[in-house]
């Protein structure tokens, strides 16, 4: 068997886009103290203003800004201060919209003191760097999915790591997780409703792509220079000419992304991550490939099996050439998922919208269902993520020991698929093998 750390390039070796001016560093340095000292004095109190920089503007950064504005219209104290895109028209426009300074590093970015939130809604293989650095500074950090590119394996232990020495609070961007149908069934499952967890499945199925129908190319004729820094946006990957495609529709490509496994299965494995309160996996087969669109170099359909050493298997389904629901949906294309135990399986019951439990044949348990307390909202979950600030806690919907073990089973999964094998994981080196 070979032994792997890291796909591709050393998560350590060059960082083109991280180059640090001594002057930055001190600033960076002196605002994670003044922050830290913040934090540490059980948070800031609600008559504390938090300054929020978001890192990325592009199509998700933008709903982003979005989101902090109609927060702050409706009465939360939070003042959007700072923008950040490695392409200036991108962040000058998102800087004017909102009366925000605007950076096209995001270390400069950091160094802001009046910065106390950062959202990272960067490429995926920016996330993990960019994660660290943000709680090294001392700021919150809410991050969009997949902390990091199928490749980074160490770079999100890495990460993992920084996050929990730092103390800093950690959301991921799996605004589902704001759902409480999902802490009530892990409850019940917590309570042994179901008996021993034993198998659960769940999945996304939609049509299309972002990199083909929703990433426009902002302008065809954009060339790299002092308007558009291509060294930054190729960070850590494999270094390539300019490409207009690769720049603006960078999901479509495996530099810079997964597709599905990693762009869309966190939303569906993540509360079933959690609800089965998740240890690291056992082994990971995966089957899938380029089905529909030719075009991209990722995958567009993508099935995987994830073992557990405590005796139970999840099953992640998932296409994009076809948005059919077979068991109802709980937030845009992501399947309701079914967890299964020895003694019943917990859903939800679309018609309805309670939770339903279901013993298996010949139990003496009775078929029960739950009302939902309340749904899906990304207002609430980026609240959430503010209240923990607040509070210098790092108990999010989507903490970062969370993402970690998510994250894992789906970079696993990709490179099972890559190598046509089943990938394995050494708990005491925690290392993935092939």
């Amino acid at each position: 068997m070979t032994q792997i750390n890291s796909k591709g390039k050393n998560d350590d070796l060059t960082r083109r886009q991280f180059i640090r001016k001594a002057g930055t560093t001190a600033a960076i340095a002196a605002a994670a103290g003044s922050v830290r000292v913040r934090a540490a004095t059980a948070g800031k109190s609600a008559n504390d203003r938090l300054g929020v920089g978001v890192i990325g503007v592009g199509g998700r950064g933008n709903a982003h800004l979005q989101i902090l504005k109609w927060m702050k219209d409706d009465g939360d104290n939070i003042e959007i201060v700072a923008v950040c895109d490695v392409y200036r028209p991108r962040m000058q426009k998102a800087a004017d919209a909102y009366g925000a300074k605007g950076y096209m590093d995001h270390m400069e970015l950091l160094a802001n003191p009046d910065v106390d939130i950062v959202t990272v809604a960067t490429c995926d293989h920016h996330h993990g760097y960019q994660v660290i650095d943000a709680v090294k500074a001392g700021k919150g950090v809410y991050a969009e999915k997949p902390i990091t590119h199928w490749r980074q394996f160490d770079l999100l232990k890495r990460m993992t790591e920084e996050v929990k020495k730092s103390g800093m609070t950690f959301q991921l961007g799996t605004q589902g997780m704001s759902d409480s149908a999902w802490r009530q069934m892990k409850q019940l499952v917590k309570d042994g409703l179901i008996g021993k967890p034993l198998h659960a499945e769940c999945g996304y199925f939609r049509v299309g792509d972002w990199g083909e129908r929703g990433m426009p190319i902002d302008d065809p004729n954009a060339k790299p220079g002092k308007d558009l820094n291509w060294e930054a946006f190729l960070g850590d990957s494999p270094n390539r000419e300019f490409d207009v495609s690769r720049f603006f529709r960078w999901r479509m490509y495996e530099d810079y992304a997964g597709g599905p496994v990693t762009d869309l299965y966190p939303h569906s494995f993540t509360p079933v991550a959690d609800i089965m309160n998740i240890s690291m996996p056992s082994a990971v087969v995966a089957t899938g490939g380029k089905y529909r669109y030719e075009e991209r170099e990722v995958p567009d359909t993508f099935n995987m099996f994830v073992d557990y050493p405590q005796g139970y298997s999840v099953a992640i389904m998932g296409t994009q050439g076809n948005d059919y629901l077979a068991h109802g949906h709980r937030g845009a294309g992501s399947r309701i998922p079914v967890v299964r135990g020895w003694e019943g399986s917990l859903t939800i019951d679309i018609k309805t919208n309670k939770i339903i439990f279901i013993p298996v044949e010949g139990s003496k348990k009775k078929r029960q269902t739950f009302d939902i307390e309340h749904g899906e909202d990304m207002v609430n979950h980026m609240r959430n993520l503010v209240s923990c600030v607040r509070q210098g806690s790092q108990e999010t919907f989507s903490p970062v020991d969370l993402a970690y073990r998510t994250q894992t089973a789906l970079i696993m999964g990709m490179w099972a698929l890559r190598a046509g094998k089943t990938a394995r994981f050494d708990m005491d080196k925690q290392q993935i093998i092939l």
